[in-house]
């Protein structure tokens, strides 16, 4: 195999390396927080050799910024369902089931992203991609002719996500998926009229 087949061949030992790392990454930071996350048990979760997790990661925080530069290499996006309700509702069953999965992943990395500047530009960089990604479900809407064309997006999704993540994450109560789902119905009739 030549350096070129090496270098455009998908996959290989560095992208396993690269995903067993992040896993074990995910996993002690939702069962440990930030505090309890460091690059010995990183390394022995993976099975990965600790100067290979060392040599390519250097710090906690750049394990962080990785697994957050890895949601960013995902081929996520909302679900269409056919209506701008049906939409927004879908997008916050997925952030309700993210925010009140036990451990919570999702809740772990907004808490870390706190502890260091690195981490705190990765989850800006991430959120603004998420949020990029979501638009499309304005823009089905408006060639559907549910809601004007030039609606703002970012604010749409923010008035139908915002209370979500303000309930689960800011004031740490419980909410159901329910009350998720009606914070989405009045984003919709907001611009709907309905």
């Amino acid at each position: 195999m030549t350096a070129t087949d090496r270098a455009t061949r998908p996959g290989g030992r560095t992208a396993r390396v690269r995903s067993e790392v992040l896993a074990a990454v995910e996993a002690e930071l939702a069962e440990h927080g930030y505090d309890g996350l460091t690059i010995d048990a990183v390394a022995a979760r993976s099975g990965v050799h600790r100067t290979t997790v060392y040599r390519r990661w250097k710090t906690v925080a750049g394990l962080l910024v990785d697994l957050l530069r890895a949601g960013a290499d995902d081929s996520w996006e909302p679900a269409d369902t056919g209506s701008l309700e049906g939409d927004l509702i879908a997008v916050n069953r997925e952030v309700h089931a993210a925010l009140t999965a036990r451990p919570s992943i999702t809740q772990a990395v907004i808490a870390a992203s706190f502890r260091t500047p690195e981490a705190a530009e990765a989850l800006t960089r991430f959120w603004v991609d998420r949020y990029e990604r979501t638009a499309v479900v304005v823009r089905r809407a408006v060639a559907r002719g549910e809601i004007p064309a030039g609606t703002d997006a970012h604010q749409l999704l923010l008035t139908a996500t915002g209370p979500v993540y303000h309930q689960l994450v800011l004031l740490r109560r419980p909410m159901s998926r329910s009350v998720a789902d009606q914070h989405a119905r009045v984003a919709a009739k907001s611009l709907c009229g309905a």
